[in-house]
């Protein structure tokens, strides 16, 4: 999912720019039945993870572009009896809403950046307080648990209002994963990093 352009200290913000910029472009160089693959075996790997039998509610959110193809896993949350719950963005606040979706074809429309969003007018909106595991999008991550986004900080003022110990899973392809992702202060560490050719706890 998509965030719009945030700001930060100019020397962090020209190394988050040049290494997005670059992540970005090895993963859209990635063919089309690799990415279906890898994403195949990831999202296999993410239903596995230890404590997700468990699990009640979902943040995932729909995919766009050569991001890791959330479609399986979002159908596979509803499928197994399990509250998908997705984001909205809301522009005016600079905020991310979320809602409850039991439907992907009828809860889902068009929304910022062309992404599907839940549809107010048929979701419930919840809180990130009904939520038990979160699945984080995102451009680049490493060992460390510092996550990369696009740019506008979306994900990181949504999860500071999580407790510690909610799981904070980043699944992507693992052309994504870097020696180092420049942070600032207010950015978010993740829990898990899930990948077609390994699972990593980070904590």
């Amino acid at each position: 999912m998509a965030e719009a352009p945030g700001s930060a200290q100019p020397s962090v913000a020209l190394a988050k720019a040049e290494l997005r910029a670059r992540v970005l472009a090895a993963r859209d160089a990635l063919p089309a039945p690799i990415r279906a693959a890898a994403s195949a075996t990831i999202t296999g790997r993410v239903v596995r993870l230890e404590g997700f039998s468990t699990v009640r509610s979902v943040l995932a959110y729909s995919s766009f572009g050569s991001e890791f193809d959330t479609g399986a896993f979002n159908a596979h949350v509803i499928g197994s009896g399990r509250q998908l719950v997705l984001p909205r963005v809301d522009r005016t606040a600079r905020r991310l809403r979320l809602y409850a979706v039991d439907d992907l074809e009828r809860d889902l429309l068009a929304g910022t950046w062309g992404i599907r969003e839940p549809d107010p007018e048929s979701c419930r909106e919840v809180t990130i307080d009904d939520v038990d595991f979160v699945l984080v999008p995102g451009v680049a991550f490493d060992a460390h648990g510092r996550r990369l986004g696009y740019g506008g900080g979306f994900y990181d003022r949504l999860l500071a209002l999580t407790p510690a110990e909610l799981p904070r899973v980043v699944a992507a392809f693992s052309v994504q994963v870097v020696d180092d992702v420049p942070t600032e202060a207010h950015d978010c560490a993740m829990t898990t990093l899930v990948t077609e050719r390994e699972t990593t706890a980070l904590r």
